[in-house]
């Protein structure tokens, strides 16, 4: 167990049932590993309603209700993907927030444009409040898809201030 991210996740579920909050999360580059850390927590079905691995394009679609259009025009990893992904969390679950994540986590699939370690990740309150970052993580695949996870979670305790 990372006990930096598991600490993040541990604050992150106080900040949220001291609001009475959900959160659900929409994973690619990570492959689940937010949600993994938050259920690692005791007593997190409190605060986590549910967690969508979209690796696939298809998968992307079918389970967040991804515009087909978006991916072809932006490609997965792109600020507008980021923020379809989020919104479809939302649709698709009780949470209150969702974590959405899409990255090129390495060591191939990268480009000029989207060089290895670009990431977008994107929050959003089911009342409207939305916010896409992009970050551009160095290291190997391990540490840029932790580093995803530690942002993921520390601007989601910032934003419950």
């Amino acid at each position: 167990m990372d006990n930096a991210l598991f600490e993040l996740a541990e604050q992150l579920g106080k900040d949220l049932k001291g609001k009475g909050h959900k959160i659900a999360t929409a994973e690619s580059c990570t492959g689940g590993w937010i949600a993994q850390t938050i259920t690692e927590v005791p007593g997190s079905s409190a605060w986590f309603d549910r967690g969508f691995v979209t690796y696939s394009n298809n998968a992307k679609v079918q389970m967040l209700g991804i515009n087909p259009q978006t991916l072809a025009q932006y490609g997965a990893v792109s600020p507008e993907v980021a923020k379809e992904m989020v919104a479809g969390a939302l649709t698709n679950s009780e949470a209150d927030w969702a974590i959405a994540v899409t990255g090129i986590a390495g060591p191939d699939g990268g480009s000029t444009e989207k060089p290895v370690g670009t990431v977008f990740v994107a929050w959003q309150h089911k009342r409207g409040f939305s916010k896409v970052t992009k970050f551009q993580f160095s290291g190997d695949r391990q540490q840029i898809r932790r580093s995803t996870v530690m942002e993921a979670f520390t601007t989601m305790i910032y934003l419950l201030c």
